[in-house]
């Protein structure tokens, strides 16, 4: 344990047992260890991860990702709300209008939890923290206050840590990734060229075709800003393994990444880990249904188990939107066919075999910033879109920290 990680330790042992406030705030940058520090810390006072110290993240990849180091989690939605659906129904049984969710703040939390910890706070708004400290729990929040802020809203907790740990423990200190890191954290600019023998920094337009097709084809993750940018890059890539521009749906192998939270669809026997959106793993077994749905196999890229005749939305594949509302149902028929729930005509004549909601993937060969946010790869390249955000140094130096051991940046 560093010394800041010890300062950090007794500081959150005193609040908990010896102050009346709320609030803890431990900050962090990239690569110091929070995680680590406060799984430690919450067994050493004697609670118990997931029953009286309970561990949430503001989405379900954050979520997973605790859950892979050890640590029992769920998302801060599933803790404090109940789901609602609402949808309009005529007499003939026809969906007249769309469906729409809305989150309903839960009377109480059980009350064996003694402590919540938030991780990744610095992604959660103010208005999803007041609802969570409605209930009078204590709150340790962790998170690195250099990162993105919420998609929507504010956070102002980070603004105000207790203490902020600094020394790096992922990476040594004279790595070239944490270097940068730290340099665009200070504001200032990186420079064309490369920065020791694992990371650099390369002119888009100076790249060769066959560099270009090499580099986009060995990355883990390839990081960007904008969808436009993604889909392209997503197309490119595709082109570059041989699949026909007219093949839209994916076909055996492909990267996807869940978009839409489910949780009731668990990816391991286990139930450890749930299909969440940001979950990125590779389908087989695509097939084709009707009413703009198909289904596949998916298995997530950090287990060995696939999960099997999972429909999809196929819209965003074919048409580039999504064809069905949050929570809509697919009903698979005696016969091996695949209709939508609203498909009053066809459900009349057939039988139903099994109704399920419909996932939504889409491909994740690159996926934004904000996707990426929570996660860690090996090799990463990151297309700088930096200046297309008000929030840029932030957005880079999130980009930048994904990196565990590799990093190209093209600009």
């Amino acid at each position: 344990m560093t010394d800041d990680q010890a300062e950090a330790a007794a500081l959150i042992e005193e609040w908990y047992f010896h102050l009346n406030t709320q609030i803890f705030v431990l900050c962090g940058y990239a690569g110091t260890g929070k995680t680590f520090l406060v799984d430690h810390v919450v067994r050493e006072m004697g609670l118990v991860p997931g029953t009286s110290a309970v561990f949430v993240a503001p989405t379900g990849k954050a979520a997973s990702v605790l859950i892979r180091s050890g640590t029992p989690a769920s998302t801060v939605h599933s803790l404090i709300y109940t789901r609602e659906e609402d949808v309009e129904i005529n007499e003939d049984g026809e969906i007249v209008s769309e469906q729409f969710l809305r989150f309903v703040l839960k009377p109480s939390l059980p009350k064996e939890i003694q402590l919540i910890v938030v991780d990744e706070t610095s992604m959660v708004s103010d208005d999803l923290l007041r609802d969570l400290l409605s209930f009078g729990v204590k709150c340790l929040f962790c998170g690195d206050p250099a990162q993105l802020p919420p998609v929507y809203g504010r956070n102002s907790l980070m603004e105000n840590p207790v203490i902020t740990l600094k020394e790096i423990v992922r990476q040594a200190k004279d790595d070239p990734i944490v270097q940068m890191s730290e340099a665009v954290r200070a504001g200032r600019f990186l420079s064309y060229g490369r920065y020791g023998e694992t990371a650099a920094i390369v002119p888009r337009n100076a790249l060769r075709p066959e560099e270009r097709r090499e580099l986009l084809l060995h990355a883990d993750q390839i990081i960007v800003g904008t969808n436009r940018t993604r889909q392209r890059l997503n197309r490119e890539i595709r082109g570059y393994l041989g699949i026909p521009a007219e093949a839209a749906l994916p076909v055996e192998g492909e990267k996807l990444i869940c978009t839409l939270n489910d949780w009731s669809k668990p990816l391991d026997e286990e139930g450890n880990f749930h299909l969440v959106n940001g979950i990125i793993g590779t389908c087989s077994d695509v097939r084709e249904g009707e009413d703009g749905l198909g289904m596949l196999d998916f298995k997530a890229d950090f287990l060995d188990r696939s999960v099997c005749d999972l429909p999809f939305d196929a819209g965003i594949f074919s048409e580039g939107r999504y064809f069905h509302a949050y929570g809509a149902k697919a009903c698979q028929l005696v016969n091996g066919r695949l209709v939508h729930e609203g498909n009053v005509h066809a459900l009349r004549s057939a039988k139903v075999r099994r109704e399920d909601t419909v996932c939504r993937f889409e491909f994740a060969y690159a996926v934004t910033c904000h996707k990426a946010q929570g996660s860690e790869y090996d090799t990463v390249v990151v297309f700088d879109e930096s200046r297309l955000f008000s929030d840029g140094k932030e957005w880079l130096y999130t980009a930048i920290t994904r990196a565990k051991k590799n990093l190209v940046i093209v600009r």
